[in-house]
């Protein structure tokens, strides 16, 4: 059964890997899930903004902007990263800016020659690793934790600081842990994917890790929120790999969750904005990106956003950080026969008995 479920969920995969790899062609359609517009109905200017992230968290550096610029409307259509990637690719939709967690997306957006040569303002301060050329440009950095539930430390275990503390929790614990701890579906999820094959270049630990979720059957997500939501109701006692700026948004102060950064390294990933080179108002698009790299926009994103902005010092103060770097080696898990054989690898590991 489960063979058949993971065999199911490969299908699917081909399928929507198909899509993103195919060459813009006939129009395909995309999923908004929200479209919220900000901004007085009279005004004279328009700016129209894709986004992966959640509105609530993008509302106040949205209203912040508008207060600055009150004769401009602001449309910010929220939607899921493979969504995102067709609608600019395939569906010829005209917006104004992107703004994705999907790394490896925005920088084949940039490489097949859908993103415009840019210069905001502020880019200048960014390190190379968090910018593509003139393309793509990070507004965020977020890194990737585990979360445990309180249960967990009221058992008597100590909480786990490294990938080789967590396998040594798992296997002396199977019968707390079995069906109870969570990571990302790479088959379904783009950002999933990213973390683990992120994960496997890192580490031989990734492996030895995926074993042993296996063997405890681990649920699989598709979205950090509902990870979240399972291990703060006790469903799950454990989530692996999930963005923590959802967490930390999400989370209430008496809620019973701990966010753990692994010190043998936190993968940390970088939210990126790039200009489609068929833009209505491109100028829009690059003012407002200019804004949130101001220092005014970096502050409303790290204090009311509450997503942290590009900081070198976080790294050099935190040197378990490991940023994913913004380059055309992301584009080598695209590859249709490399993703195929990663996932089997996956599937191979997970399928323990």
């Amino acid at each position: 059964m489960r063979n058949t479920r993971i065999a199911t969920r490969l299908g699917a995969l081909a399928l929507v890997l198909a899509q993103i790899l195919a060459q813009p062609g006939g129009a395909q359609s995309f999923t908004i899930d929200k479209d919220t517009w900000f901004g007085a109905p009279q005004a004279r200017q328009t700016l129209e903004i894709i986004a992966t992230a959640d509105t609530e968290l993008f509302a106040p550096v949205i209203n912040a902007y508008i207060a600055q610029n009150p004769d401009l409307r602001i449309r910010y259509s929220e939607a899921p990263s493979i969504d995102t990637h067709i609608a600019i690719t395939e569906a010829g939709a005209q917006f104004d800016l992107v703004i994705s967690s999907a790394m490896d997306l925005q920088i084949k957006l940039a490489n097949d020659g859908f993103a415009a040569p840019i210069a905001p303002s502020g880019a200048e301060s960014l390190p190379d690793w968090a910018r593509w050329r003139d393309l793509v440009f990070s507004v965020a950095q977020e890194p990737a934790v585990l979360i445990v539930h309180d249960s967990v430390l009221r058992a008597g275990h100590a909480i786990p600081r490294s990938r080789h503390d967590l396998i040594d929790l798992l296997r002396e614990n199977p019968q707390m842990f079995d069906g109870r701890i969570g990571t990302y579906d790479p088959v379904t999820s783009g950002v999933g994917y990213m973390f683990a094959t992120q994960d496997a270049r890192a580490t031989d630990s990734f492996w030895r890790l995926s074993e042993v979720l296996g063997r405890l059957n681990a649920r699989l997500f598709c979205c950090s929120f509902d990870m979240l939501e399972a291990v703060r109701a006790g469903e799950l006692l454990m989530a692996y790999n999930v963005i923590g700026s959802y967490a930390a948004t999400h989370l209430d102060a008496d809620d019973p969750v701990h966010l753990i950064e692994l010190q043998d390294y936190t993968l940390t990933l970088l939210r990126t904005a790039l200009v489609p080179i068929n833009a209505r108002a491109p100028q829009q698009g690059v003012d407002f990106l200019s804004f949130m790299l101001s220092e005014q926009g970096r502050r409303l994103i790290a204090e009311a956003a509450r997503l942290p902005p590009v900081d070198v010092l976080e790294f050099l103060n935190a040197p378990h950080l490991r940023p994913i770097q913004l380059d055309p080696g992301l584009l080598t898990g695209l590859d249709q026969q490399i993703r195929q054989q990663f996932l089997n690898e996956w599937t191979a590991a997970m399928e323990q008995p």
